[in-house]
C-alpha cells in the first residue's frame, strides 16, 4: 500500500476535495497529498481563513481502490443539524392544518 497525507481538524472531520470539511464516510472525497509539506501548506492556508482551526496532517495508507483508509468522524458536520431541520420543514410545508381547511368561505358578492 502507498502512503498519502490527509488533513483532519479538531472535530475529527477531514478536508475534502470539494474544499469543505467532510466526515470521512466516503474516502473518495478526501483531499490527499503525496508530500507532507504540501499538506502542511494547505493547513496554513486554512488556518489563515479560520483562526479557530486546529488542523493536523496525518499519513494514511491507501486501500486497493486508491482511497485513504480512515475512521469516519462521529461528530456531526456544522450545519448538518440545520440542513436536517430544513429538510423536515420542507416536507411539512405543503400541508395545511385542519383548522385552516375548515374555515368558512367568504362570499365576495354579499354586502
Amino acid at each position: 500500500m502507498t502512503e498519502v497525507f490527509i488533513i483532519r481538524n479538531q472535530h475529527g472531520h477531514f478536508w475534502g476535495k470539494s474544499k469543505a470539511w467532510v466526515d470521512g464516510r466516503d474516502a473518495r472525497t478526501l483531499f490527499r497529498c503525496k508530500h507532507e509539506d504540501e499538506a502542511i501548506n494547505t493547513v496554513v492556508e486554512l488556518s489563515a481563513k479560520d483562526v479557530e482551526l486546529r488542523g493536523e496532517v496525518l499519513p494514511a495508507e491507501l486501500n486497493d481502490k486508491g482511497n485513504p483508509v480512515v475512521t469516519p468522524s462521529d461528530v456531526p458536520l456544522p450545519g448538518a443539524a440545520d440542513a436536517q431541520a430544513d429538510a423536515e420543514t420542507d416536507e411539512t410545508e405543503g400541508e395545511t392544518p385542519e383548522v385552516a381547511r375548515s374555515s368558512p368561505e367568504v362570499d365576495p358578492v354579499s354586502p
